[in-house]
């Protein structure tokens, strides 16, 4: 589908210039644009690649010329990602719209709002309510009493088990998992991780007389709330007696695991291979960096911001940037990190004086 130049623009709220009335039927970078693409130049580092292809127009940053760049048209993106974000939804592919299949399988005793769509082979449990205007894809299993709001999107592969309840407009990539049970086992005598959590490590291990692993079933279910996305082949964990909790407008990577009992607060970011243990509580807007890890039953406050990698074994206070395994205050770690570098040096120059 084409698009005007100041179509475009409109719909970014930036503004155009040039041959506004310029039609565009995709995005492209700009090494590799054709004449009907819409080039994306929104740093000067990509002013020169323009050269190399063959756009007309493109997204430039503020202050370029873009006339000198040899375009006929441009949009100024001020906020070169937001522009991103309007620009990817407005020429993306809508999903298709093929009702509901034939190959479906659906409980009668479901009840599916208006507008539905249900893809191939997919199936509906009894006493599950659908949405108004839910997409579900190919091959998805909604167990028997699961709610999903309206406007919720479900993309091939899905598996949402018993006691999940989604808000409106959810997007769950292919292959999430929702509602499975949490890694929870007890053993008839404490374990050695038991003793080794409150020994801190000094006892010493024992060969248990019963190694027996006993399961905990997972009983509450998975809440998940508007407006949230998670990634493909992510897994959040039912809760033992209450719910695990997502709150609203939470956006979750692909593989990244939620175990039993977590709450998520809202507008949270949890990127690749991110794991919370089970029990912990993150705040409101917390950045959780892609191969992070929080440990179980711990407290991660408002607006926190966790570098890759890190890995949290304490009670984190609101507002606090943080870096590394375990993990501190970014500016800690940073000097740490220094220090670590600079030491062999050290003991080069003490060997040296001795």
């Amino acid at each position: 589908m084409a698009h005007s130049i100041k179509d475009i623009a409109a719909a970014l709220g930036a503004e155009a210039f040039g041959a506004v009335d310029l039609q565009v039927t995709g995005a492209s970078e700009p090494a590799t644009a054709t004449a009907d693409d819409l080039a994306l130049a929104m740093t000067p580092a990509y002013g020169d690649a323009l050269a190399k292809g063959a756009a007309k127009a493109a997204v430039v940053w503020p202050g370029a010329d873009w006339r000198a760049l040899g375009l006929e048209a441009a949009i100024i993106a001020p906020r070169a990602r937001l522009a991103m974000a309007g620009l990817t939804q407005m020429l993306d592919q809508p999903l298709p719209d093929n009702g509901i299949s034939p190959h479906a399988a659906i409980s009668e005793e479901a009840k599916l709002g208006s507008n539905v769509r249900v893809g191939a082979f997919s199936v509906i449990g009894a006493g599950a309510v659908i949405g108004d205007d839910t997409w579900i894809g190919d091959h998805v299993s909604i167990a028997a009493g699961v709610t999903l709001g309206a406007a919720c999107q479900i993309h091939a592969g899905v598996r949402l088990q018993r006691g999940v309840h989604l808000g409106a407009h959810v997007i769950l990539q292919p292959n999430v998992v929702l509602g499975g049970d949490g890694f929870s086992f007890v053993t008839a005598q404490p374990s050695n991780v038991e003793r080794a959590r409150e020994t801190l490590g000094e006892g010493a291990t024992e060969i248990p007389d019963d190694p027996t692993w006993h399961r905990i079933h997972s009983l509450g279910g998975v809440v998940i709330g508007d407006d949230v996305e998670v990634g493909a082949n992510s897994c959040v964990d039912a809760g033992t007696i209450r719910a695990t909790q997502v709150g609203a407008g939470t956006k979750i990577d692909s593989l990244v695991q939620v175990g039993h009992n977590v709450i998520v607060g809202a507008h949270c970011l949890l990127c690749a291979q991110a794991g919370i243990a089970g029990s912990t509580v993150i705040g409101d807007r917390v950045v959780v960096g892609g191969k992070a890890g929080v440990a179980d039953n711990l407290r991660v406050g408002d607006d926190v911001v966790l570098g890759g990698g890190s890995v949290v074994l304490s009670n984190v206070p609101a507002g606090r940037v943080m870096m590394g395994y375990p993990a501190t205050k970014m500016t800690n770690h940073i000097d740490s990190y220094k220090a670590l570098r600079r030491l062999p040096r050290m003991l080069r120059d003490l060997a040296k004086k001795s």
